[in-house]
């Protein structure tokens, strides 16, 4: 291969990635934060020292960061989840940022920034806990790093050492993720994660690229790569891309690949379009609108793939918005019926079955949640967040969680995914069963008012949760009023018992015989 070819690198997604913000598409508001957030590191240091970029994959996280530090002239230094990212890493990328240097470096220019960016940090797992720094100084040296009693092994301390990272960086830091609870964590300290790693970032939520940004990025790799194509080719691009970048790219480089020399035609997009069949990932609330307002069921097959969801939190979903958006109680019976099918399924993970139980559970919950309904859904559909799985719920849910597991004898995640959904379904507004001015089941798990609204789905502010809650804690002194007075009957016949059996002994015994004393006079006893 000639130096030519060397110099240009077979992958398009490479070779056509914008090396300055004048080729960037899409996200213009995104863009401009980003850009505005660099522009003070030029002049010093802004407040939070590290951009958090939030979206689906191939929306250009990453590339939006790298051209504009390429057109601000700054080095950058990249981590994502091929590379090591344990506190060693992590620790030696930062020292390589605040050191970096070109070869051809002017000493006579200013210094020149280095972004630090770590792509997919929502893959970034393990804890908090930091590893010492004595093992990580011997974790960076070449000997240290083949030493299996001193190297650090796959993530070890890399949340930590990011975290002390943030908190000390003199370097513009770019931390990019799909999904942001995978960085917070998902244990029940997910929320103190958040809160100390959210006092360092600046949040920027990507979208999905428009039909018009396709069609620019579209017509640039082509006229860069010489190939002639026609407006209907661009159109059927759009039309079987979902905003994403990478993909199209990808798509070009392949459909093109035989062309020798022809066109780029309509036909051969639909082509490759219907033999490719990519499954492209689509948010979960559009995702859900459109698959319950199918009535085919293969349709419904089709949209469940698109939904990022494994199978048992799919069914999650389904189990939980039947309730609040069929109309019908039998399309509500119909379909509990099959999730419950659905999940005995997903128990074949756990048992020697020949059956894919993930295929057939989301199988299953997508009719439950399509053709299951007899009742067309027309219009706005409202589809909400499981509120067993939400991580950003209510404050009193854990000590929901905490009471319900106490008296179940479970942990908490088990009694957040298999007791407490069937609570709030006889609880929540609503809900089929919901009957929120029913006190009697909270009352005997021992729920204070403030944790019986959250469980019911009410908002605090409203005129009529706040009756409902003096109700509440009404009935609630009436119990406890009741309890202490059962108590106190409990107490008085307790003494009046032990009086009883005092006065019993006294009668069985004559006040003035002396147990003590012998036998009479001329009585024999045998010992």
């Amino acid at each position: 291969m000639g130096l030519e070819g060397m110099a240009s690198p077979s992958d398009w997604t490479e070779r056509h990635r914008p090396t300055s913000e004048q080729m960037l598409e899409g996200n213009e508001v995104q863009r401009r934060t980003i850009r505005a957030w660099l522009d003070e590191w030029a002049n010093g240091a802004p407040k939070k020292r590290a951009l958090l970029l939030v979206g689906p994959p191939g929306v250009g996280k990453t590339t939006v960061a790298r051209a504009i530090a390429e057109d601000m002239g700054w080095n950058v230094i990249e981590l994502n989840a091929s590379d090591a990212r344990n506190a060693a890493a992590i620790r030696k990328a930062a020292t390589s940022g605040a050191t970096h240097r070109s070869l051809f470096h002017d000493p006579t220019a200013p210094p020149s920034r280095t972004l630090i960016l770590l792509d997919e940090v929502d893959h970034l797992s393990g804890g908090l806990r930091a590893v010492s720094a004595d093992r990580i100084n011997k974790a960076m040296t070449s000997e240290g790093g083949s030493d299996p009693r001193v190297a650090l092994r796959g993530d070890s301390g890399g949340k930590a050492e990011l975290l002390s990272l943030l908190e000390q960086t003199k370097q513009p830091v770019v931390l990019a993720c799909n999904e942001e609870m995978g960085l917070w964590g998902r244990n029940s300290s997910w929320r103190s994660a958040r809160d100390r790693f959210s006092k360092h970032l600046v949040k920027i939520n990507f979208v999905r690229a428009t039909d018009e940004a396709l069609r620019r990025i579209a017509r640039r790799v082509l006229r860069e790569e010489g190939i002639a194509f026609d407006d209907a080719a661009l159109a059927a691009l759009t039309q079987t891309n979902h905003g994403d970048l990478r993909a199209l790219v990808r798509d070009l480089q392949v459909m093109t690949s035989d062309l020798n020399g022809a066109p780029l035609t309509a036909n051969i997009v639909r082509t490759h379009a219907d033999a490719g069949g990519r499954d492209v990932s689509v948010e979960i609330f559009p995702g859900l609108d459109g698959l319950y307002k199918t009535r085919n069921s293969e349709d419904a097959v089709t949209i469940t793939r698109t939904i990022d969801k494994d199978a048992n939190e799919f069914l999650n979903w389904i189990h939980w918005n039947n309730p609040s958006l069929f109309e019908d109680k039998s399309s509500v019976r119909r379909g509990t019926q099959t999730l419950a099918q659905a999940d005995r399924m997903m128990m074949g993970r756990y048992l020697n079955t020949a059956h894919r139980s993930t295929y057939w559970t989301h199988h299953l919950a997508a009719l439950a949640a399509s053709v299951a309904n007899s009742k067309p859904l027309k219009g706005k559909l409202w589809p909400s967040y499981p509120g067993f799985l939400r991580r950003t719920g209510t404050s009193v849910r854990p000590s929901v969680l905490t009471k319900l597991s106490m008296l179940s004898g479970t942990s908490k995640a088990t009694t957040r995914d298999e007791m407490l959904p069937a609570l709030k379904l006889m609880l929540h507004e609503k809900a089929e069963l919901g009957r929120p001015d029913d006190f009697k089941i909270s009352l005997a798990l021992g729920l204070d008012a403030d944790e019986h609204v959250a469980m019911c789905g009410l908002a605090k502010s409203r005129r009529s949760t706040k009756e409902l809650m003096g109700a509440y804690e009404m009935a609630l002194e009436t119990m406890v009023q009741e309890r202490l007075k059962q108590e106190a009957k409990h107490a008085a016949w307790e003494t009046t018992s032990a009086d009883m059996e005092v006065i019993r002994e006294q009668q069985a015994t004559p006040a003035d015989e002396d147990p003590e004393a012998g036998p009479d006079p001329g009585q024999m006893t045998l010992f």
